[in-house]
Formats: C-alpha cells, sequence, structure tokens
C-alpha cells in the first residue's frame, strides 16, 4: 500500500506499508528505497503528529462509522430518488453513480456536472466528479467529518438534485466539464 499527501497533512511526505517478505525480497533482488525527502526530521515529525492526533481522536473509527452512516443516507435518498444508480465506497471515501434510467443505466454526464457545480456554487460543498461516463459524484470529505456534517451533506445533495437540477434542464447542454 502507498499513501501520500494526506498522510503528512499536506507535508511531503509519503510511505510504503508492505510485509517483511515482500520487503526482504526487494532487498534480495538489489531493489534500494529511494526518496527525495527522506530523512527530512520536519517532515518525520508531521508524520508522527499525523500518526498521533489518528489515534488520539480515533478518525480511522470515525471514517468508518460516519462513512457508513453517509452510505445508509444516500441508499435513503437512493429510493426516494431515480437518478442515484450505484452507490460504493469505503469509510469516507465514496462514490454516488447519477443515472438518466435505472434499468439501462444511461449514464447522466451532464446532470452530474451540473450538481457538482451547484453543491460548490450554492451549498458550499466540495465533490469531484469520475468514472468512465463522468457521471459519478465523488465524495470525500476529511476525517473530522461528523454525522451532522453527513446528514448535511445528503441534505445539499437531495436539494441539488430535486430543487435545482429540473430547474436547469434545458439549459445542461451548455456546461462544460466541471473541473475536478
Amino acid at each position: 500500500v502507498t499513501v501520500g499527501k494526506p498522510f503528512g497533512n499536506g507535508m511531503p511526505l509519503a510511505a510504503v506499508i508492505t510485509t517483511p517478505r515482500i520487503a526482504s525480497a526487494f532487498e534480495s533482488l538489489g531493489v534500494e528505497y529511494f526518496n527525495t525527502f527522506a530523512g527530512s526530521p520536519v517532515c518525520c515529525a508531521a508524520g508522527l503528529s499525523m500518526l498521533h492526533v489518528l489515534s488520539k481522536e480515533r478518525l480511522q473509527e470515525n471514517a468508518s462509522n460516519v462513512g457508513n452512516y453517509l452510505l445508509d443516507l444516500f441508499r435513503d435518498a437512493q429510493s426516494r430518488n431515480e437518478m442515484i444508480g450505484d452507490i460504493r465506497g469505503s469509510g469516507l471515501f465514496l462514490g454516488v453513480e447519477l443515472v438518466r434510467d435505472r434499468q439501462t443505466l444511461e449514464p447522466a454526464t451532464e446532470e452530474t456536472s451540473f450538481v457538482c457545480s451547484v453543491l460548490k456554487d450554492k451549498y458550499k460543498v466540495l465533490t469531484s466528479v469520475d468514472g468512465p461516463h463522468e457521471n459519478v459524484i465523488v465524495i470525500k470529505p476529511p476525517m473530522v467529518f461528523s454525522r451532522e456534517d453527513a446528514a448535511l451533506f445528503v441534505s445539499c445533495f437531495e436539494k441539488a438534485l430535486v430543487k435545482d437540477l429540473p430547474l436547469a434542464r434545458d439549459g445542461l447542454g451548455d456546461l462544460g466539464r466541471t473541473p475536478t
């Protein structure tokens, strides 16, 4: 497993996490580990501090609990809105697929771009768009995200989908690609 930017909370810090067996296999082949920032005491201190906060504030447990709650909220919203297709993810890294038809799974590409933009511009919520058809809203909030934050987020998401989107249907073709 490799980790990067979030691992150092913005500091240039990364890690490779593996088993001793895999690490020794690299060593036996003569492969050396090299990193530009290796040994920087400032980056190492940031990493240790981040690990301390993760543990002390139980942020990994929070990500799991709030992520499951967020999945439940989206599944509930899915029961009320036919545009919500697949909902997937783990912890606080989720994707919500938007489709024009749940039977044919026709991607709602323009609608997804619109919802992402409205979430940012009107509701001040940052998401991104991904997927081969650019019809998946990607949700990756900070690890301190709470159940209250999750409820507010899904409420804003549903408003964008149910109230704002129908008002913009005619102009969707004029939208550019959502910057993500």
